[in-house]
């Protein structure tokens, strides 16, 4: 661990109050010339660090995004993370894909303060902004079948919604397959990709990607997404920091993976679905067609009665809703 990512660490467990420069330096077996350097490293990366003569320093709460700040406030059960904060990124699932392809060890997380290109499902491009989102991937090597694939996204939407509910205390819903919706509106995207073994069929790799609206203001949006996307606190300041809400989202996907084989996250996911009983459109192997959502399958598939009454099962990988209907 470096001098400086020593230095914030102990600043933010000390937090609220202050620690003087040679307490500091006396816990970490540092200089107080190496400290001084240190905070004002700090500062200048925009952390807030009030100081005072008698009292020494005091980590004041700032949204900047840190490995720091995140591992502070994960849950010491789950799994050890391999964090990686970046200033900027053209995309972290393409800095996921990268790391497996360099052996980097499993449970590798990246997060970008902002993306220079962000999509999302079948490339659709989104709306990205320094200090106003959460962009991050997952890098995960679970060595499980194809089949099990889907059953890491229904379980990441499920996380975030919990992770979300528990910290903003605002309902949300999941938009199937994986879009998480406040007050009718998008906050976030998740995207899963697979990477395989060809001579086992398994899945060597795991990587998901979302990217979380956070503090963009609703006027901040490009005109076209106004109404269809907004963020956590479009009129608001944050009553939480970024690195707060995602060591929750990482909290909650490690508890529902220590809990397989169970299954109450689907119930929990078919419950926030707000695509059950309403009529959908969508287009499959160029034909058009319309019916009512009527069930969410233990593999998280889609399953739509059409007008003819016959049954259209739609997996992640197949369809874009194109409508959502309240149905008749």
């Amino acid at each position: 661990m470096s001098t400086k990512s020593q230095v914030l660490t102990l600043l933010m467990k000390q937090a609220p109050a202050f620690i003087s420069g040679e307490e500091m330096a006396q816990q970490l077996s540092l200089s107080r010339t190496a400290i001084w350097k240190s905070i004002n490293e700090l500062k200048k990366e925009g952390h807030v660090i009030s100081s005072s003569r008698n009292k020494g320093y005091r980590y004041d709460k700032s949204d900047v995004l840190s490995a720091e700040g995140i591992r502070l406030a994960l849950d010491p059960a789950i799994p050890e993370l391999s964090i990686t904060v970046l200033n900027s990124s053209e995309s972290t699932m393409k800095d996921a894909k990268l790391a497996a392809i360099n052996g980097e060890p499993n449970n590798t997380l990246i997060v970008a303060d902002i993306q220079e290109a962000p999509k999302g499902r079948f490339g659709r491009p989104f709306f990205s902004k320094a200090g106003s989102g959460i962009y991050m991937s997952m890098l995960l090597r679970p060595n499980q079948n194809f089949e099990e694939m889907a059953q890491y996204t229904v379980i990441m939407a499920v996380a975030i919604a919990r992770a979300m509910d528990n910290l903003i205390n605002t309902p949300t819903e999941i938009k199937w397959v994986n879009d998480i919706y406040i007050n009718g509106k998008k906050v976030c995207g998740i995207l899963s990709e697979a990477m395989s073994d060809v001579e086992s069929g398994q899945i060597s790799n795991v990587i998901i990607g979302m990217g979380i609206n956070f503090s963009l203001k609703q006027n901040e949006f490009p005109t076209e997404l106004r109404e269809k996307a907004s963020s956590l606190f479009p009129e608001t300041e944050p009553t939480v920091t970024r690195n707060e809400l995602i060591a929750e989202i990482w909290n909650q996907f490690y508890t529902i993976l220590n809990q397989l084989p169970e299954q109450d996250f689907l119930e929990e996911y078919r419950q926030k679905s707000f695509v059950l009983g309403k009529t959908v459109s969508f287009t499959q192997a160029g034909t058009n067609y319309e019916g009512v959502a009527t069930a969410i399958s233990d593999q998280g598939e889609l399953v739509v009665q059409l007008h003819d009454k016959t049954e259209k099962v739609l997996s992640s990988g197949e369809i874009s809703l194109s409508s959502i209907n309240p149905s008749s």
